[in-house]
């Protein structure tokens, strides 16, 4: 079993697979080269780039992400305005500070190898670093995968058990699984999933931990909603929380209860945090990361009877049903495109609302299905290989779609439903893998191909 916390990390934008997994395995990488007591003997540094992080890694960041990773920086405390800065640098062949202490010699044309085309088989997103001594010799290669969600794989990851935490009071590896606990014990999910927290970590980490996670998405949501101007990447896309904010605004002073633009607006805002590469929470992906805190921000503002604990449980209940896409399907739109990160957000919203309102264990379930039976096939296509078009848009409406599922499962009991939470994950991996590379974050079909082209025309 995994943590909630595995799967709500904080981190910069724009991308989870491009930009946060890329700078873990540049730091991890370092980590290796200095416990290996190789750092000082390490005369050049190789980055080979493969598959969707090749083919979209400009737009992504990926590039600047693995070098800061490198030089011994982390998502969730790297500074975006110093990140920007120290990227430009190394663009232009700034010496490389390896773990940020040895300084090597960077040629940004030489070392940073860029395969377009070139897929590696184990996954879609690759990356292999590679030290070289004075001679030329090799002294440590090192192939990483970014398989979604900020989450990093090595070759001997693949051919390993999955490391997972101590068996808690409560396993599952299922929906099926935790819900029959849930009916068994007359608890519900947020309970379930809390006892086995406490189990690994003090319930006061688990509550500081929570409030942070929380803190962070809010703090997202505010900067998005006060921030004006056009988003970096050349295509000129304007911010568009702030002035939605203010017409939905006078909206509702004028007596209008509009309020399901509310949540659609919220996820425009921290989505375009994320396209600035400003900081956020990983919910499950950057490319979806509007959509959790939307929602949640929605509950705190609108629902009359939201609470503090009410807060805790939605996180609780949405990263259980995130994991169960993370374990048993995918979370990465380069392998099962954006149903695996919008779609995903989408169920995970939905069954968290539901649950914070009222909604019983089947409603919940109820609530999250729909929320990805309506989302399958969602194509990744991301115009320019930028986090912008479709993907804010995207977001919102997510956002909105996961408040009615919510609402909508609140008005049935679910028990007329065919289709379970588990049957709907299967569906959208298999589809997902049923998708054409095209459409998987390569920027090379869709509204990137299409609206591309009409850019450079």
């Amino acid at each position: 079993m995994l943590s909630v916390f595995d799967l709500f990390k904080i981190g910069i934008g724009p991308s989870s697979s491009h930009t946060v997994g890329p700078m873990l395995a540049g730091k991890a990488f370092a980590d290796e080269l200095r416990g290996k007591g190789l750092l000082d003997t390490t005369a050049r540094v190789q980055l080979d780039l493969y598959g969707s992080l090749a083919l979209t890694g400009d737009g992504h960041g990926t590039m600047g992400a693995v070098l800061s990773g490198l030089e011994g920086e982390q998502p969730h405390s790297v500074e975006p305005v110093h990140l920007a800065g120290r990227v430009s640098a190394l663009k232009n062949d700034a010496d490389l500070l390896l773990a940020g202490k040895r300084a090597v010699p960077f040629v940004y044309a030489r070392d940073m190898l860029v395969h377009k085309g070139l897929f590696l088989p184990r996954h879609s997103n690759a990356l292999t670093l590679t030290a070289f001594a004075d001679d030329s010799a090799s002294l440590l290669s090192k192939t990483y995968y970014s398989v979604g969600g900020g989450f990093i794989r090595t070759e001997e990851d693949f051919d390993a058990p999955q490391e997972e935490y101590p068996t808690p009071p409560y396993p599952y590896a299922t929906a099926g699984e935790l819900f029959a606990i849930c009916e068994r014990e007359g608890k519900s999910i947020a309970d379930i999933v809390l006892a086995n927290e406490i189990f690994w970590r003090s319930e006061a980490e688990v509550a500081a931990r929570m409030a942070t996670i929380i803190s962070t998405m809010r703090e997202s949501v505010e900067r998005g909603c006060c921030t004006d101007g056009v988003l970096p990447g050349g295509y000129k896309v304007r911010r568009r929380a702030p002035n939605l904010l203010r017409k939905v605004s006078a909206l509702q002073a004028t007596g209008r209860r509009d309020l399901s633009l509310w949540p659609m607006l919220y996820a425009f805002a921290v989505a375009e945090e994320n396209a600035s590469g400003g900081r956020i929470v990983t919910a499950p992906t950057n490319g979806a990361a509007g959509i959790i805190p939307a929602v949640l921000m929605y509950y705190t503002n609108f629902y009359p009877h939201a609470t503090e604990r009410g807060e805790r449980d939605f996180l609780l209940t949405a990263g259980a049903i995130g994991l169960f896409y993370k374990l048993n399907a995918s979370i990465s739109g380069a392998e099962v495109g954006c149903q695996g990160e919008v779609g995903v957000a989408c169920s995970m919203a939905a069954g968290a609302y539901c649950a914070v309102t009222g909604g019983s264990v089947k409603q919940v379930e109820v609530a999250a299905e729909i929320g990805m039976e309506h989302n399958l096939g969602l194509t990744c296509d991301p115009v320019g290989g930028l986090v912008q078009i479709p993907c804010i848009e995207r977001n919102g409406v997510a956002a909105e779609r996961a408040v009615n599922c919510a609402q909508l499962s609140r008005l049935e009991d679910g028990r007329q439903r065919v289709v379970s939470l588990d049957k709907i994950i299967e569906v959208m991996y298999r589809t997902g893998i049923d998708l054409q590379a095209r459409y998987k974050e390569t920027s090379l079909g869709g509204l990137a191909q299409a609206i591309g082209e009409a850019y450079r025309n």
